[in-house]
């Protein structure tokens, strides 16, 4: 995203209205429906969906955070809601710039579940 596209995103300033608020909604819808979407991926119980959007060098950072009570990771719950989120965005932005790119989603830390606590080591560019 071009640095006036991230402002416009951040200020609701796009013809399609609040993206973001739009884009969280969708991220939220995304995690929820998760088993809908992936194959063989079972249903789970949601605690809490989080999505979170933030500038960043050359677009937005989501983030999406998801819990459960159960005894059961949610990383595909997260990683969906995330993706959902970028599509979502670039359905809202692609009428100002076309050249938008959605890149690396990515787990970045899991907690519980039969394998427990799990986190992304930081890289450094």
């Amino acid at each position: 995203m071009s640095p006036d596209l991230v402002a416009r995103f951040f200020e609701g300033d796009l013809p399609k209205g609040d993206a973001a608020a739009v884009a969280r909604v969708a991220g939220i819808m995304g995690a929820k429906k998760t088993a809908e979407l992936i194959p063989l991926c079972h249903p789970i119980s949601l605690s809490s969906v989080e999505v979170q959007l933030e500038p960043s060098a050359h677009g937005v950072a989501i983030t999406a955070t998801v819990t459960t009570q159960g005894q059961t990771g949610v990383e595909m719950e997260a990683l969906t809601a995330v993706s959902a989120t970028a599509l979502t965005i670039y359905d809202m932005v692609k009428g100002v710039e076309r050249g938008v790119t959605i890149e690396s989603v990515r787990l970045r830390k899991k907690e519980g579940g039969r394998t427990g606590t799990w986190e992304r080591p930081e890289v450094v560019d």
